[in-house]
């Protein structure tokens, strides 16, 4: 587990893709998911070696570095196997966040909502760079759509 100081931020500023972009690649990645385990550092996802997956775990896992970057990755093929192991910098937060990205492939299906109100409930800030100051990214940056009800 890396101990450096690396803010517990999700920054979005420079994202090729949408968060709902995001989570259907991790949807396709996990279609392939054959187990996943806590390991000492970290957490382990499985997969069956399948044409052009472990590019795809790769580009899926980059996307995830640029992002936050207190996460790291290794994915490594193994004949009929190919393993994800995830860690996080040594922080209580990123710990959780780790838990949660332990639980994506039960809690996908929930939708970019939740999926971010889970995060803010453990701490994790998710932000963009607006002309060089760091705030907090909207809903609507984060193409999350509200609904909104009238007692």
């Amino acid at each position: 587990m890396t101990t450096q100081q690396v803010p517990i931020v999700c920054d979005m500023t420079t994202a090729t893709d949408s968060t709902e972009e995001r989570l259907a690649l991790y949807r396709e990645v996990f279609d392939h998911l054959t187990g996943r385990e806590r390991t000492e550092s970290g957490i382990r996802f499985r997969f069956r070696a399948e044409e052009d997956l472990a590019e795809r775990i790769r580009d899926v896992a980059a996307r995830e570095k640029a992002c936050c970057a207190f996460f790291d990755f290794d994915i490594r093929e193994d004949g009929d196997e190919i393993t994800w192991d995830s860690t996080v910098i040594d922080d209580p937060i990123a710990r959780q966040i780790l838990d949660e990205y332990y639980d994506l492939p039960d809690t996908l299906s929930e939708g970019t909502e939740a999926l971010f109100d889970r995060f803010t409930a453990k701490g994790l800030t998710v932000v963009i760079d607006d002309d060089g100051v760091t705030r907090p990214a909207t809903d609507a940056e984060l193409g999350i759509t509200r609904s909104t009800s009238n007692p």
